[in-house]
């Protein structure tokens, strides 16, 4: 899948180092219960390709197409936890800090929001993230998702600083009427 300055493809290993430093920076993982070690990330692209196997859809590598560096992820996956709106699918982005404030997470996703919505014929696609993960609830918004309500993620501890969530949402009917004619 390709936008204007993107490339989301299926996972390299030459992915694995920046993902791994990616997933180890405390200021991407601020809002996650830890950063992750080396082995933690490679077994997260292990479920990565697992995912895309069992559903045809999962979390793309990113890379910018002008010189083929390695951005993050974005993509669509089943959230593995029961919440009063789940089953579900999920868009979700996790963009090294160099790559933060350039308006490439909203690309990403509103090229997967449209995969989703046009591909798999999703009829709703979520979020969710922190309240004070301002950054990620502006992609939400700026790609069309609309605040539903708070929610305590069921896999963190009560009395977790991290466990408070929001959740947004986009309907594809209200994704079709954001299209240009």
């Amino acid at each position: 899948m390709e936008t204007s300055r993107l490339i989301l493809r299926q996972w390299r290993e030459s992915d694995l180092d920046p993902f791994a430093k990616l997933n180890a920076d405390p200021q991407v993982m601020q809002y996650f219960p830890a950063t992750l070690s080396y082995e933690q990330s490679v077994q997260m692209v292990e479920r990565i390709k697992i995912h895309f196997d069992e559903y045809g859809f999962g979390l793309w590598a990113v890379e910018l197409k002008e010189d083929a560096q390695f951005v993050g992820f974005i993509g669509l996956s089943v959230p593995q936890f029961t919440a009063y709106f789940t089953p579900c699918i999920e868009i979700g982005w996790r963009l090294a800090v160099p790559f933060w404030n350039q308006g490439y997470a909203s690309e990403g996703a509103q090229a997967v929001l449209e995969f989703g919505f046009t591909e798999c014929y999703l009829k709703e696609i979520v979020s969710f993230t922190v309240p004070a993960n301002k950054a990620s609830r502006r992609v939400m918004e700026k790609i069309g998702m609309s605040y539903i309500d708070n929610f305590d993620h069921p896999a963190l501890a009560d009395g977790d600083p991290l466990k408070r969530h929001v959740l947004y949402r986009i309907c594809k009917t209200d994704w079709d009427a954001r299209q240009p004619n």
